[in-house]
């Protein structure tokens, strides 16, 4: 029966794993509480493919517990409740290990199933998703359980992988791998960090390589051609699209061209532009915003055109964009108003109008002739001072000039124009 090589490859003990040193490396936490024997509930919370059920399985061995895996996508409660009926059929003083991957699928109901056989210490859960678990898990199950992360394997972690799949295969068919240069870089950094996906790769190499003699030809060309977009994660419905477009948006924020190119190409190579011009135009508006006003319809302009000419085309004019917004002199102020109004008004704070801010309309009703409003462009500077904030509101301040040029500019105009008033 045919075995895909990454299950063929699968680590038997932590010092194989590739990556995730921040939690099995010597000091960390979890290969801690794995040699002392120490297993509580926890949940792995990570990318596909960086090695969740390879650990799961390791402590299912190191333990000696029965390890019962589930995938929530296709399992029910049935099966949980049919684990535990064989459980009492013979003696599990340790219990058993449940790995439960994807809990995030399992609605409310079904993870409250499990907490009865938590807490009795009939199933000790290690449950893995690629979503957040503080968004997609039932709190109840939280507090019971400790939470990994695991990391996105880095492209040199995935290379040793990849070469140690590499020698497998050369032994299991008698060959000789001749890499192109860059060939096994290239799938190490193109498979996004999911060895997996690497593994599917290079298995997918050889047997589309040509053989000369005892030599294999693996290309670079095939290797792009095998691996790809796989290193794109942009799914609408998971958070790395959304961490995608937050890291956009925190990269022109912190005024970083390199990071704001970056995750822009990010989202474009996984056909997100859509998203990705949205994104920009309210950056553009909330974080370079009255320090230069000119950046709204510029970037308005730049995502015009990506959207009129289509990819590949359109990531110039939202590079452009990227670059200036990420280069730009930040100012917040507009954003921090307009949210300080809002409080205001969800108190409940702000009454009538002041009369003479009324719909001058309004007199052909209430037979009122005067609203005492003073024309401002009938005035020196076209300002005169008035009240303009309900009642209970005068005297609130929610716009700050910010640091920059521009409000500066704009507030020393004001102050010299009210001076002469």
């Amino acid at each position: 029966m045919y075995q895909p090589l990454a299950d063929l490859l699968r680590p038997t003990s932590l010092d194989e794993i590739y990556g995730q040193e921040h939690i099995l490396g010597k000091d960390g936490v979890l290969r801690r509480l794995i040699d002392a024997g120490s297993v509580p509930n926890m949940i792995f919370y990570g990318p596909s493919g960086t090695g969740k059920t390879t650990v799961a399985k390791i402590i299912a061995q190191r333990t000696n517990r029965a390890l019962y895996q589930l995938n929530a996508t296709t399992a029910s409660t049935a099966d949980i409740k049919g684990i535990v009926a064989q459980l009492d059929t013979f003696m599990a003083p340790d219990g058993v290990l449940l790995y439960l991957d994807e809990i995030q699928s399992f609605n409310k109901k079904q993870q409250q199933s499990l907490l009865e056989y938590i807490e009795n210490g009939k199933i000790t859960l290690i449950a893995s998703t690629t979503e957040n678990p503080y968004f997609y898990v039932f709190n109840a199950i939280l507090s019971r359980s400790t939470i990994f992360e695991f990391k996105q394997i880095s492209a040199e972690a995935a290379l040793k992988a990849i070469l140690r799949a590499v020698e497998f295969l050369e032994k299991r068919a008698d060959l000789s791998a001749q890499a192109e240069p860059g060939a096994l870089e290239y799938i190490a950094g193109a498979c996004g960090g999911d060895l997996r996906k690497a593994m599917n790769a290079v298995e997918v190499l050889f047997s589309v390589g040509k053989v000369e003699g005892t030599t294999l030809q693996i290309t670079l060309n095939d290797a792009q051609t095998v691996t790809q977009k796989s290193a794109l994660r942009a799914d609408r419905d998971g958070d790395n699209y959304y961490d995608l477009l937050s890291a956009l948006q925190k990269s022109i924020r912190g005024s970083d061209p390199d990071a704001a190119v970056h995750y822009l190409a990010r989202l474009l190579e996984a056909g997100q532009m859509p998203s990705a011009c949205r994104r920009m135009m309210v950056t553009a508006c909330e974080d370079v915003g009255l320090a230069y006003p000119m950046i709204i319809p510029i970037v308005k302009a730049a995502v015009d055109i990506a959207l009129m000419v289509g990819m590949p085309e359109a990531q110039i004019p939202l590079a452009d964009a990227a670059v200036l917004m990420a280069t730009a002199p930040k100012s917040n102020s507009g954003n921090e108003a307009i949210e300080a109004a809002v409080r205001d008004i969800r108190k409940g704070r702000g009454g009538d109008f002041p009369r003479h801010l009324q719909n001058v309309h309004a007199d052909t009703y209430t037979m009122e002739r005067e609203q005492g409003y003073l024309y401002p462009h009938a005035f020196p500077g076209h300002w005169v001072a008035q009240q303009y904030l309900p009642d209970d509101l005068v005297g609130t301040h929610y716009y700050e000039y910010g640091p920059n040029k521009v409000e500066q500019a704009a507030k020393r105009y004001w102050e010299e124009i009210k001076k002469r008033s």
